[in-house]
């Protein structure tokens, strides 16, 4: 079993808060438990918005139960009503995610113990919001999440994978059912990069020649991930069309793979580029003499759809079949070379914005 970094700051944010509610000598601090477990989010910014709705939600959840408690008294009926009139206030405000907070406030506050009602309310509220400050701090403090190193990894782990079975796929030795199944588990990893992605993007820098390096890397990265998407696309077309590609020319289908490991070892070379494993004259892209360039592999296609038109008898395939894989040839193509502008770009204007963990963990 392996525990990441936000297990084991959920379990610190609650050793932390209830450590500060007995140093504070809060009454039931269990509450600040609870709330630190709520208060843990994955990314710092993203704690600072939900202390932000919690402190609200919190205010919410205990004017109502105070309200409650001098109206009508401290009878588990009026506590089920309370609690209503939060889920809907809550839900008015699109406060959703720190709604569970306020419940347990409000509960906390609604089950009157003894002494004076308006002290223990906020005794009560004080104690919960010790443990919501006490997970944004532990957040802060305790393994800050840093996810550039990760979303790299995860892109080149992707990136190798489809690699992979886009060269087995067009010399046509990749068995079918099981690239079906490795495209489904290749969908699901490019949704959690998306995700991830988002949580990079929501890392924060304090000073402005770091907020624009970080706004450069955004752009990369984004290129990055829509660059893998352009290859998942094209090997998905190499899947759907794989016997009929099987069934070409001998020498047009030599070209194609000729066409594809160029561009699969130059993606692979823009991987090593980013993280500064290549030599300065690798720098561009320059396409080797004894490889077509891109008007003549177009002119290769269009004499292929002649010859196709002219063939007869042939049912299982047709000349629109190769528009569609050369289409995706061709975006993918593109994206590269764009991916390529970018990281140059990239490193010329912010080569002292390195990371360096991201460059000594990779190759």
């Amino acid at each position: 079993m392996q525990l990441g970094a936000r297990v084991l700051k959920t379990g610190v944010a609650i050793v932390f808060a209830l450590f500060l509610a007995d140093m504070l000598k809060l009454p039931s601090p269990v509450f600040a438990g609870i709330a630190a477990i709520f208060a843990i989010q994955p990314s710092i910014y993203r704690s600072y918005l939900t202390i932000v709705e919690q402190i609200q939600g919190n205010l919410i959840g205990a004017v109502v139960a105070i309200l409650f408690g001098l109206c009508f008294g401290h009878h588990i009926v009026a506590i089920g009503i309370a609690a209503i009139l939060v889920i809907g206030i809550m839900l008015k405000l699109k406060l959703q995610s720190s709604l569970s907070l306020a419940l347990v406030t409000l509960v906390a506050i609604m089950v009157y113990e003894s002494g004076d009602f308006l002290e223990f309310s906020v005794i009560r509220f004080l104690t919960v919001m010790v443990g919501v400050f006490a997970a944004f701090i532990v957040n802060m403090v305790f393994l800050p999440p840093r996810y550039e190193v990760k979303l790299f990894k995860n892109i080149q782990s992707l990136q190798d994978d489809i690699i992979r079975w886009t060269r087995l796929a067009i010399r046509g030795a990749s068995e079918h059912v099981s690239t079906k199944n490795a495209l489904s588990k290749f969908e699901k990893r490019l949704s959690e990069i998306e995700s991830m992605y988002v949580l990079f993007k929501e890392e924060r820098q304090y000073t402005k020649k770091k907020r624009k390096s970080q706004m450069r890397k955004l752009v990369v990265y984004r290129q990055m991930i829509t660059t893998t998407k352009k290859s998942f696309e094209l090997l998905a077309r190499l899947h759907k069309h794989e016997n009929e590609i099987v069934h070409l020319p001998e020498t047009f289908r030599t070209m194609l793979q000729e066409r594809l490991d160029f561009l699969l070892t130059y993606h692979e070379q823009l991987l090593l580029k980013y993280t500064g494993k290549l030599r300065p004259e690798h720098s561009k892209w320059t396409v080797d003499k004894k490889h077509l360039n891109r008007s003549e592999v177009m002119e290769r296609l269009i004499e292929q759809i002649a010859i196709e038109k002219r063939r007869e008898g042939e049912e299982e395939f047709s000349s629109y079949h190769l528009f569609y894989i050369f289409s995706r040839i061709l975006d993918y193509e593109e994206n590269l070379e764009h991916l390529d502008t970018l990281i140059v770009s990239f490193r010329n204007f912010h080569s002292k914005d390195r990371n360096e963990d991201l460059e000594e963990q990779f190759y």
